[in-house]
This record gives C-alpha cells, structure tokens and sequence, in this order.
C-alpha cells in the first residue's frame, strides 16, 4: 500500500516546506509555555515559603551568613568555612552559651573566607625558605673530585 502525496510539482514542494516550517514555530510556541506554566507551577511551593520566611525577623541574617561564597573560592576556603567553627565550638568552647558560639562561629568563618589555597601555599613556601638555609648551613659541602688525575699513564 502506497500513499498519494500531495506533491506534484515543486511549487507544490515550497509549499509544503513553508507549512512545515508553520506548523513546526506554532509546536515549539506551544511547548514553550507548557513548560513556563509547569515551572511556574512547581516554583510555586517555593515563593510562598520565601514569602513567609521573609517576614519572620532576623532572617537576612542567617540568610547572610549561609549564603554561597564567592565563585572564586577553592576547596580549602570551603573546607575552613566549615570545619574552622566546629573545631573551635566543639574543643575550645564547650562550655560557653550559644551567643558565644555563634559569634565564634560567625567571625571564624570570616576568617577563613580570607584563607585559600594561594596564601596557604605561601605560608608554607616561608616556613620552608626559613628550615632550609638552616639546614643548609650545617652541611658544608667539599668539593672532592675522584676523577681521572690528568698526569695518569691512561693515553
């Protein structure tokens, strides 16, 4: 069983091209809202929740102080950012109250936002240029060369 087409000639073609190409902006218009009306839809939950949050006082705050960091943050800021606050909670401030902890916690991030791998990297060059001329100084090196005497009966 073979279709007919409606094609007969190459007016005909252009035609058929064009409706196409109609009938392909109208199904990409169409699914374009579809999917703004489904995102709207699922952020929904998610602006009522922020509005409500945003009249509870103080929450700019915690908003501030658990917000992303920069895009140039490595791994170490990220690792002194949350490992930095619970060491110091955790063994040096057992026994204090909560105010203090959270603002240990909150000037110890601050400073570890100020720490990353290129200023690390330079504390640790330091220490090692101030340890190896130390260790350099106790080694005196002479000079003793075992090679052929140029007297020798060898040519």
């Amino acid at each position: 069983m073979r279709k007919e087409s409606k094609i007969k000639n190459l007016n005909d073609l252009r035609l058929e091209i064009v409706r196409l190409n109609v009938l392909a902006k109208e199904q990409e218009n169409y699914l374009n809202d579809q999917y703004s009306l489904f995102n709207d839809k699922i952020e929904a939950p998610i602006r009522f929740f922020k509005s409500a949050v945003s009249w509870v006082p103080g929450v700019n705050v915690a908003k501030n102080l658990f917000a992303k960091g920069d895009k140039d943050e490595d791994w170490v800021t990220k690792v002194f950012r949350i490992g930095l606050p619970v060491i110091l909670n955790r063994f040096f401030l057992r026994k204090s109250g909560l105010f203090k902890r959270a603002l240990v916690t909150m000037l110890s991030q601050r400073a570890a936002g100020a720490l990353n791998k290129d200023s690390i990297s330079d504390l640790i060059s330091k220490l090692a240029g101030f340890i190896r001329p130390a260790m350099s100084k106790k080694k005196s090196s002479k000079h003793v060369d075992y090679g052929i005497p140029p007297d020798s009966e060898t040519y």
